[in-house]
């Protein structure tokens, strides 16, 4: 596995993972009608998109191991797990305000779906 491939497989998903997160936040903020500054939620989501580019590296890598050593079979089940263990955390935080359940099932929805298709691409681009 080349670093030249690495790269090519990882700015795809992470473009994506960028493209997700925006339109999710516009999502939920639809769905929950915060009451936040707007200042607030920009600054969050800069953190959260820095953060995305990151995790988007970390699938990559992952994707690699997978598609290099077990072959490509079964990707969408692998990262439909991989998303599910994302997901989940984010439903057992406590928070000072319990979200509405449409929310939480909104975000759950949206999380599994941006690692199933950034499997899809990694599958594309390394399988």
């Amino acid at each position: 596995m080349t670093l030249t491939r690495l790269v090519l497989a990882w700015l795809p998903v992470a473009a994506w993972f960028v493209i997700a997160t925006y339109g999710t936040a516009v999502l939920i903020a639809q769905v929950s009608r915060p009451t936040d500054q707007p200042g607030d939620m920009t600054s969050f989501l800069l953190v959260l998109l820095k953060w995305r580019i990151v995790e988007a590296a970390l699938l990559t890598l992952f994707a690699s191991l997978w598609f290099d050593s077990l072959g490509s079979r079964g990707w969408w089940l692998l990262f439909l797990l991989v998303g599910a263990l994302v997901t989940i955390p984010t439903w057992l935080q406590p928070g000072p305000a319990v979200r509405p359940r449409r929310v939480a099932l909104s975000g759950a929805a949206a999380d599994l779906a941006r690692y199933v298709l950034a499997g899809a691409i990694l599958a594309w681009r390394l399988g």
